[in-house]
């Protein structure tokens, strides 16, 4: 965790342990990153540039304070707003989602599919990438329409791509190869 994003990850995920706090703070940064996810004006507030750090950290309380965010979430928040670094809180919950994960010995698989699973599909994909891996997996979903179909997995530094969109480029290049 040498990067920015994974040394605050570490720092709130170190604070968290200590005061007890792990499962409130996950929660939080869950409800961020969904927010983050489905509000384009919230994810445009805490990217920009323009916005002043009060500017964003005034906003960012008060989505924190309408969450009931724990107090150790919101003075992280602050502080990322305060120096600057609001734009990489998405790297920074996944990195501390992925601490967390960890402790809990639980792995994290980051899946993107075209259109939304099922709970069904969710768990089946969970049930083989447990007999796989030998450890319980989280999954973050994402839809990526541009797949076209299929999924691309991606746990740790392995990725498995069985998407569509993938599988028609390899035939079109290996069409070019031929003609």
């Amino acid at each position: 965790m040498a990067s920015v994003p994974g040394r605050y990850a570490s720092a709130l995920f170190e604070l968290a342990s200590e005061q007890k706090a792990l499962p409130a703070v996950e929660k939080d940064l869950l409800a961020v990153a969904a927010m983050l996810d489905e509000s384009a004006d919230f994810r445009r507030l805490v990217v920009s540039p323009i916005f002043s750090a009060e500017e964003q950290s005034r906003a960012v309380d008060a989505v924190l304070t309408k969450i009931g965010a724990h107090k150790l979430t919101a003075n992280f928040f602050k502080l990322l707003a305060a120096n600057r670094r609001l734009f990489a809180a998405g790297e920074m919950i996944k990195a501390f989602r992925s601490l967390a994960a960890n402790a809990r010995g639980e792995m994290q698989a980051d899946v993107v599919s075209a259109t939304a699973l099922s709970d069904a599909q969710l768990g089946q994909l969970k049930d083989t990438l447990k007999a796989k891996l030998g450890k319980d997996i989280q999954i973050n979903a994402k839809i990526d329409a541009s797949l076209l179909g299929g999924l691309v997995v991606k746990v740790g530094s392995r990725m498995i791509d069985s998407s569509l969109k993938t599988k028609l480029q390899s035939l079109k290049t290996r069409m070019k190869e031929v003609g």
